[in-house]
Formats: structure tokens, sequence, C-alpha cells
């Protein structure tokens, strides 16, 4: 049984990863500052920790890194995704280790280009999409990679961090406003939980732009969402345009090349819903 090391496994990603790879793996997953999944398998790890990275990988010996921990507030944001890059990155080569990196849609403007291809230039307007450029840019110096850009995730069965805290702002009549000019592709948590798991058994190496197939704003992702929930308070809530420039516009990304590698689908967040609602 090959051996699967999961960082930031209490991430909304990283636990659906851990769950789903328990049975086909020897799975280690590391934890900063809570382990909601409290298995016997989670490790303590700051990322920022070079020895400490080193010493984990170097004892767990694994054969497969999926790295989605990072941060996307505070102060230490850009230290936990560069050094934190950097520091899986020297330990998955020492390990001989496959690596799979998280990226996102943010390292891009989406101020023109979308939809964005492979090949396509990072240009982020923030220090989160600075970060993870820098962090690809770290990650494509090992041979055996697979940096993953995907976008907002979602699932039918756990709330996403974003529809959560609507939820609570809705309810506590606190204003939420909903941008109709930035566009993303939402993608199913399990989606991208297959996505990863087949690509750590697959010959692809390289930037893959891994999200659902249907491009929305984000005002129509939210409500979208908060309608899923039975979130029907809205009194507070309004919809218009992002400005100041410090968030992406359009980021819809090509998923051509995704397509044709993975055998694992691309459902748009429209038909995820309509396959899960229950029949009348």
């Amino acid at each position: 049984m090959n051996r699967l090391l999961i960082t930031g496994g209490s991430s909304y990603l990283g636990q659906e990863l851990t769950r789903q790879s328990l049975t086909a793996y020897d799975v280690a997953y590391t934890f900063f500052s809570q382990d909601p999944l409290g298995l016997p398998n989670g490790r303590y790890l700051d990322m920022r920790d070079a020895a400490a990275v080193a010493h984990l990988v170097a004892e767990f010996a694994p054969d497969v890194i999926i790295h989605t921990a990072g941060s996307n507030r505070g102060a230490d944001m850009t230290a936990v995704i560069e050094q934190g890059a950097a520091h899986i990155t020297r330990a998955a080569a020492a390990a001989s280790a496959r690596l799979i990196h998280l990226s996102t849609d943010v390292v891009f403007s989406g101020q023109g280009g979308a939809p964005y291809d492979e090949t396509a230039v990072p240009d982020p307007v923030n220090a989160y999409g600075r970060a993870k450029a820098a962090a690809e840019t770290i990650v494509q110096n090992y041979p055996n990679h697979v940096i993953i850009r995907t976008s907002l995730i979602y699932s039918l069965q756990r709330m996403d961090h974003g529809t959560a805290w609507m939820a609570e702002a809705l309810r506590a009549g606190q204003p939420v406003t909903l941008f109709n000019n930035q566009i993303r592709n939402p993608v199913w948590l399990p989606t991208l939980t297959a996505a990863c798991l087949e690509l750590a058994d697959h010959a692809y190496t390289g930037i893959l732009h891994v999200a659902g197939r249907q491009a929305l704003t984000r005002a129509e992702f939210s409500l979208k969402m908060l309608d899923w929930w039975g979130i029907h308070q809205r009194e507070t809530l309004t919809i218009g345009p992002s400005t100041g420039g410090q968030w992406p516009l359009d980021c819809t990304l090509d998923l051509s090349r995704a397509t044709a590698v993975l055998s694992t689908p691309l459902p748009g967040v429209d038909e995820v819903c309509r396959r899960a609602a229950p029949l009348a």
C-alpha cells in the first residue's frame, strides 16, 4: 500500500482527502491550530519550520504528498504559503515523492485573458495571489510535481466557509454584499478530492486546471448556495460590483486539458445540485 501525506489535513479539502484516502493508502495528515478529524494519523506541523517538515517527511517516507496547507489571512500568510511550498518541495525531492500542490485561480488578475489555460502567465492583484504564484514557481523546480489550480470549493453535505459566514451574517441581520463582476468556476468538493487522488497515481506532471465547468459570478454562486442550505434571510443582502481592484474579476479557467487528462468528471454547480436534489 502506497504512503500518502496530506498537509493541511484540517482544512475543508484536507479533511475530505483524508477520509477518502484511508482505505486505499497508508495515510498521514498534518494540522496546525486544530485537528477536527482527531485520528491517530494526524501530525502537528508548522509549514514554516523547515527542519520539522524535513523530519516528518523523512520519517513517514511518503510515495505521494498532497500539499493543501496554506493561509489566506494574517501576517503569516505569505510565510506559510511561500516558505511552506519551499520546505515541502525540498522534502519531497529528498524522499523522491510525487508532489501535488494546490493552487488557485486567484493567481490571475481576471482583467483580460479569460478563459485562462495552463500556459497563461500569472498576474495577481493581491497578496494572496502573489504568494500562491510565488509558491507555484518554487514547486515547478521539482520535476515530479502537479500544480492544481482550482477555484471556490463547496459541498452539499458540509457548508463551505464562505457560505457559513454569509449565513451567520444574514441571520444576525448584518450587511452582506455579493459581487456580480467576479467570475469563478466553483468546484464540488468530491470532484476536487477525486481529481487529487487520481493524479496521485497518474503520470501527468505540470500545471492542471481542475474546477467545475460552469462559470458563475460570485453573486450567482452565493445565491445558489444560500438556496441549497435554506438560508432565506435576505433583508441585509445587496448585489453589486466589487471596486478597488483588490480582487480579480473574470478568472474563468479553461478546463480542456483536465477534461482530456482525467477520468474524473468536472460538473458545474447546477448539475451537482440537480443530481443531489430529492425527487419531488
